[in-house]
Formats: C-alpha cells, structure tokens, sequence
C-alpha cells in the first residue's frame, strides 16, 4: 500500500512539474507582431554568393513565411521545422552541411518556427558545415 502512494505522490509531482514548466514556456516565449510587417531574409549559398528576398506578410513565425513563400523546405522533427533546402539548395548531411539562422548577425535563439516576425526584420539563412 505504502509502494503506490509512493507512486502516486510522484506522479503527482511529476505532473505538476510539467504544467509549471509548460506555463513558464508559454509566458516567456518570444511573442509575434500581429499585422503586415516588411522582412528581408538574405540567403548566403555554399559558394558564398548571396541573394535577397523581401516580404510584406501578415504571417508570424518565420518558418511559416518561408515554407508561404516557398524559399526554404524542410522535415518536421523532434524540434519544429529543420530546413533542408533553401533557394533550391539543399545541406548535404554526407557534407556535415546545414543551414544556419541569423537576425541581423546574431544566431536566433530559437527555430524557424519558434522566431517571430517582427516589421523591418532582416534573417539571414547560410548554408554552413559543423
């Protein structure tokens, strides 16, 4: 009897560990900018040549304003969205190639979809090797 309240009582814990963590996720996630928003997403190649695209969007999350535009494809994991290919370039894994997202030089905190849109944002996706 005492071996399942002993259970019972860290279940209990553990689900409640959970749902503080889940609420401390949700509140302090980086928070999107409702309405249209202009964004500039550089691509920088494996040959370094560069390109850019602008948008005007009511969109978001990134991820979702490159899958809408269809500049960046990729395979949905453990961890949102992994870009596999932008501008018709893909990262090779037989390369240990990948591809990296900036804001304005600094590496995002978070994936593709995690990162919201802000007006007058600039993203910059390079292909890079780990």
């Amino acid at each position: 009897m005492k071996a399942s309240r002993k259970t019972l009582l860290c279940l209990a814990a553990l689900a409640a560990a959970a749902v503080l963590l889940a609420s401390a996720w949700y509140f302090t996630r980086p928070q999107a900018e409702a309405g249209e928003k202009h964004v500039t997403v550089q691509v920088v190649h494996g040959d370094q040549s560069s390109k850019e695209f602008t948008y005007d969007t009511d969109l978001e999350y990134l991820g979702e304003l490159l899958l809408s535009e269809g500049l960046a494809q990729g395979e949905e994991g453990a961890f949102g969205l992994y870009i596999t290919t932008v501008d018709g370039e893909t990262a090779l894994d037989s390369q240990s190639q990948w591809w990296c997202i900036t804001q304005d030089g600094q590496m995002t905190q978070s994936g593709a979809d995690a990162t919201p849109i802000r007006d007058g944002d600039h993203f910059e996706l390079t292909l890079s090797t780990y």
